[in-house]
């Protein structure tokens, strides 16, 4: 082994936790008189807790009983003079890792070969002793340990692998998390694989079209292997704050790849055999046509993940190697969002609700797809929605289900679309309408036809700034004097990546860099600007969530009157930015300047001008 455990202590020793702990200031004498006393009713709680979710005795040591570390950590204890701070595990391990001079891994599950942590060990010693290997490298095997005594158990595994061992210390949480996907994981598709392979192949007749995902309990217990292995994808993306799943077949592998922040990640790589399998597993779920292979197909999935209810939208389509289908997750602690919270500014967000609290007029928001229009919108009906009012939404497909809208799918091979159904809805007695998108000329004529009779009406047009909605609307073929006389307003917004709380760091930018990018900062002066360096919490990246940037002008008198004119799209940019108008760009350097999000991420979504 590349390195060895100088310290004698044992992490279950009592007294040697407790001084260590002191020692560097992460306890006081009091929080140790209260650990003390409270160990014995603290570990009967933890126990009672864990026999509730796992419906069964924890019978291993090793695994199952709280030691003194679990003890600590579950009593949120605040860090001496840093009231802000909790003493957690990972902290304790990582103080124990440098008393024993051994290095610390936080593990990512998105860092980890599959191979390498399911196929070094066998699973049952693995747990025995909280071992895992998650990385090969210059034919040195990484494996981290919870307990450092174990480094004695290291000695037999670098024989059995005939390789050099380096151990890390991890917390016990993140090593038993890991080894309960990854096993379970495996297990599934190796089975599925050998199934498939053999002369019985897996049935996909049976499968139930409503689903509440498995706990990882449940799932170990399944003999539904495919079953497991989509259940288990579905847990590991909401795990990581997953918005898509992709599941690709390439030429000798089926890749599946998770969207975190608006960045894909590659999950797993599997066999092909099995591919076929997953993907008539999630049509099965959604209710499409397994059968049919040739033709694009879109459905949906009701799941419930941690006892709340989550909606996921699949869309199937035939690509050179087979059948690739794309998840949309849809959280509704997403979508239903407080105003204030999505990232406007104090005055883009009185304009906004000033257009919200109109009796009648269009409101259109614009933006590519994956800037958070659906968001802005779910968010905003229900910030407005109440009994007094009767909400219309039609959609293509229907985002998410919410009980306070009267909701309407385009169902084109029945008749049903955007401009067909608006004839209907104005029969329905709305107050508000929401239109999933502008179109074609018929859907925008009735849009505008229901604005002008009293309707307050939302929609989205496929643009690259708010300005442009107008010379749009006119191309599409409205008359320049309806646009003027029902808009109220329009707003253009994307989403850029917030600095990760957790390894945030100045960094000092000249003006004149900034300004050559296009921003308004003066060449002469310097800016001191936030970054993240990169940590665990955020997987190096810097990165940690989303916000909006938004575009947002109301409808004047001198904007209408310009538009019966001409709609030339400069001269109307010109008078909205004259009257208040803050741009994409502006709005982006100002969440730079607070520290929300970085000038390299502004410039990535804003483009350099």
């Amino acid at each position: 082994m590349t390195a060895s455990a100088p310290n004698s202590k044992s992490i279950h020793d009592e007294s040697y936790l407790l001084d260590l702990l002191i020692k560097h200031g992460l306890l006081n004498k009091k929080q140790q008189e209260q650990i003390i006393l409270k160990k014995n009713q603290q570990r009967r709680t933890l126990i009672r807790r864990q026999q509730a979710l796992t419906a069964k005795d924890a019978k291993d040591p090793a695994v199952g009983y709280p030691d003194l570390i679990d003890i600590i950590s579950s009593l949120h204890f605040e860090l001496p003079g840093r009231p802000e701070q909790e003493l957690t595990a990972e902290l304790i391990m990582r103080h124990i890792a440098q008393d024993y001079n051994l290095p610390f891994k936080k593990l990512d599950p998105l860092e980890l070969d599959l191979k390498t942590v399911t196929g070094t060990i066998p699973k049952i010693f693995a747990l025995k002793h909280l071992l895992l290997p998650f990385e090969i490298k210059n034919g040195i095997l990484a494996v981290a340990i919870y307990d450092p005594q174990n480094i004695n158990v290291l000695g037999e595994l670098e024989r059995a692998n005939q390789t050099k061992i380096q151990p890390y210390i991890s917390p016990k949480a993140d090593i038993l998390k890991i080894l309960a996907e990854f096993y379970g994981f495996q297990s599934s598709i190796s089975a599925a694989e050998h199934d498939l392979k053999g002369p019985g192949g897996v049935d996909l007749g049976n499968l139930e079209q409503y689903v509440r995902i498995s706990s990882s309990n449940d799932i170990a217990s399944s003999d539904h292997h495919i079953t497991s292995a989509v259940d288990h994808m579905f847990n590991y993306a909401f795990d990581q704050r997953a918005s898509d799943i992709h599941i690709e077949p390439k030429r000798e592998h089926c890749l599946i790849r998770i969207r975190i922040d608006g960045i894909l990640h590659t999950i797993y790589k599997l066999p092909k055999v099995v591919h076929a399998a997953i993907i008539s597993r999630v049509k099965s779920l959604s209710r499409l046509n397994i059968a049919e292979k040739r033709r694009p197909q879109d459905g949906r999935i009701k799941v419930e993940h941690n006892g709340k209810e989550a909606e996921i939208r699949v869309s199937t389509i035939p690509v050179a190697f087979g059948e690739k289908a794309v998840l949309r997750i849809l959280d509704p602690d997403v979508l239903f969002q407080d105003l204030p919270h999505i990232g406007f500014s104090a005055h883009d967000l009185a304009v906004y609700e000033k257009f919200t609290h109109a009796p009648h007029g269009i409101i259109l928001i614009t933006g590519p797809t994956g800037s958070g229009k659906s968001t802005t919108l779910y968010s905003t009906l229900k910030n407005i929605a109440s009994p007094e009012k009767n909400i219309v939404t039609v959609e293509d497909p229907i985002e998410m289900v919410h009980e306070e809208f009267n909701q309407i799918a385009v169902q084109t091979s029945a008749g049903v679309t955007f401009s067909s159904i608006l004839k209907s809805i104005l029969r329905q007695d709305p107050d508000i309408i929401m239109i999933g998108e502008i179109r074609d000329l018929d859907t925008a004529r009735y849009a505008m036809q229901a604005a002008l009779t009293g309707h307050l009406v939302f929609s989205t047009l496929h643009t690259n700034d708010a300005i442009a909605a107008i010379p749009r609307l006119i191309d599409l073929g409205v008359q320049p004097f309806m646009v003027a006389s029902t808009m109220l307003g329009a707003m253009a917004q994307r989403l850029v990546r917030k600095v990760c709380p957790h390894c945030v760091e100045d960094v000092e930018v000249s003006g004149a860099h900034l300004a050559a990018l296009g921003f308004a900062a003066p060449a002469a002066e310097t800016f001191i600007l936030k970054r993240g360096k990169g940590c665990q919490e955020c997987r190096g990246t810097g990165y940690l969530g989303r916000c909006g940037i938004f575009e947002i002008f109301p409808m004047t008198g001198e904007l209408r009157a310009m538009i019966a004119v001409s709609s030339q799209e400069n001269l109307l940019r010109k008078n909205a930015i004259k009257n208040g108008m803050t741009t994409l760009r502006e709005d982006a350097w100002r969440k730079v300047r607070n520290g929300v999000t970085t000038f390299e991420e502004a410039i990535r979504i804003t483009g350099v001008s």
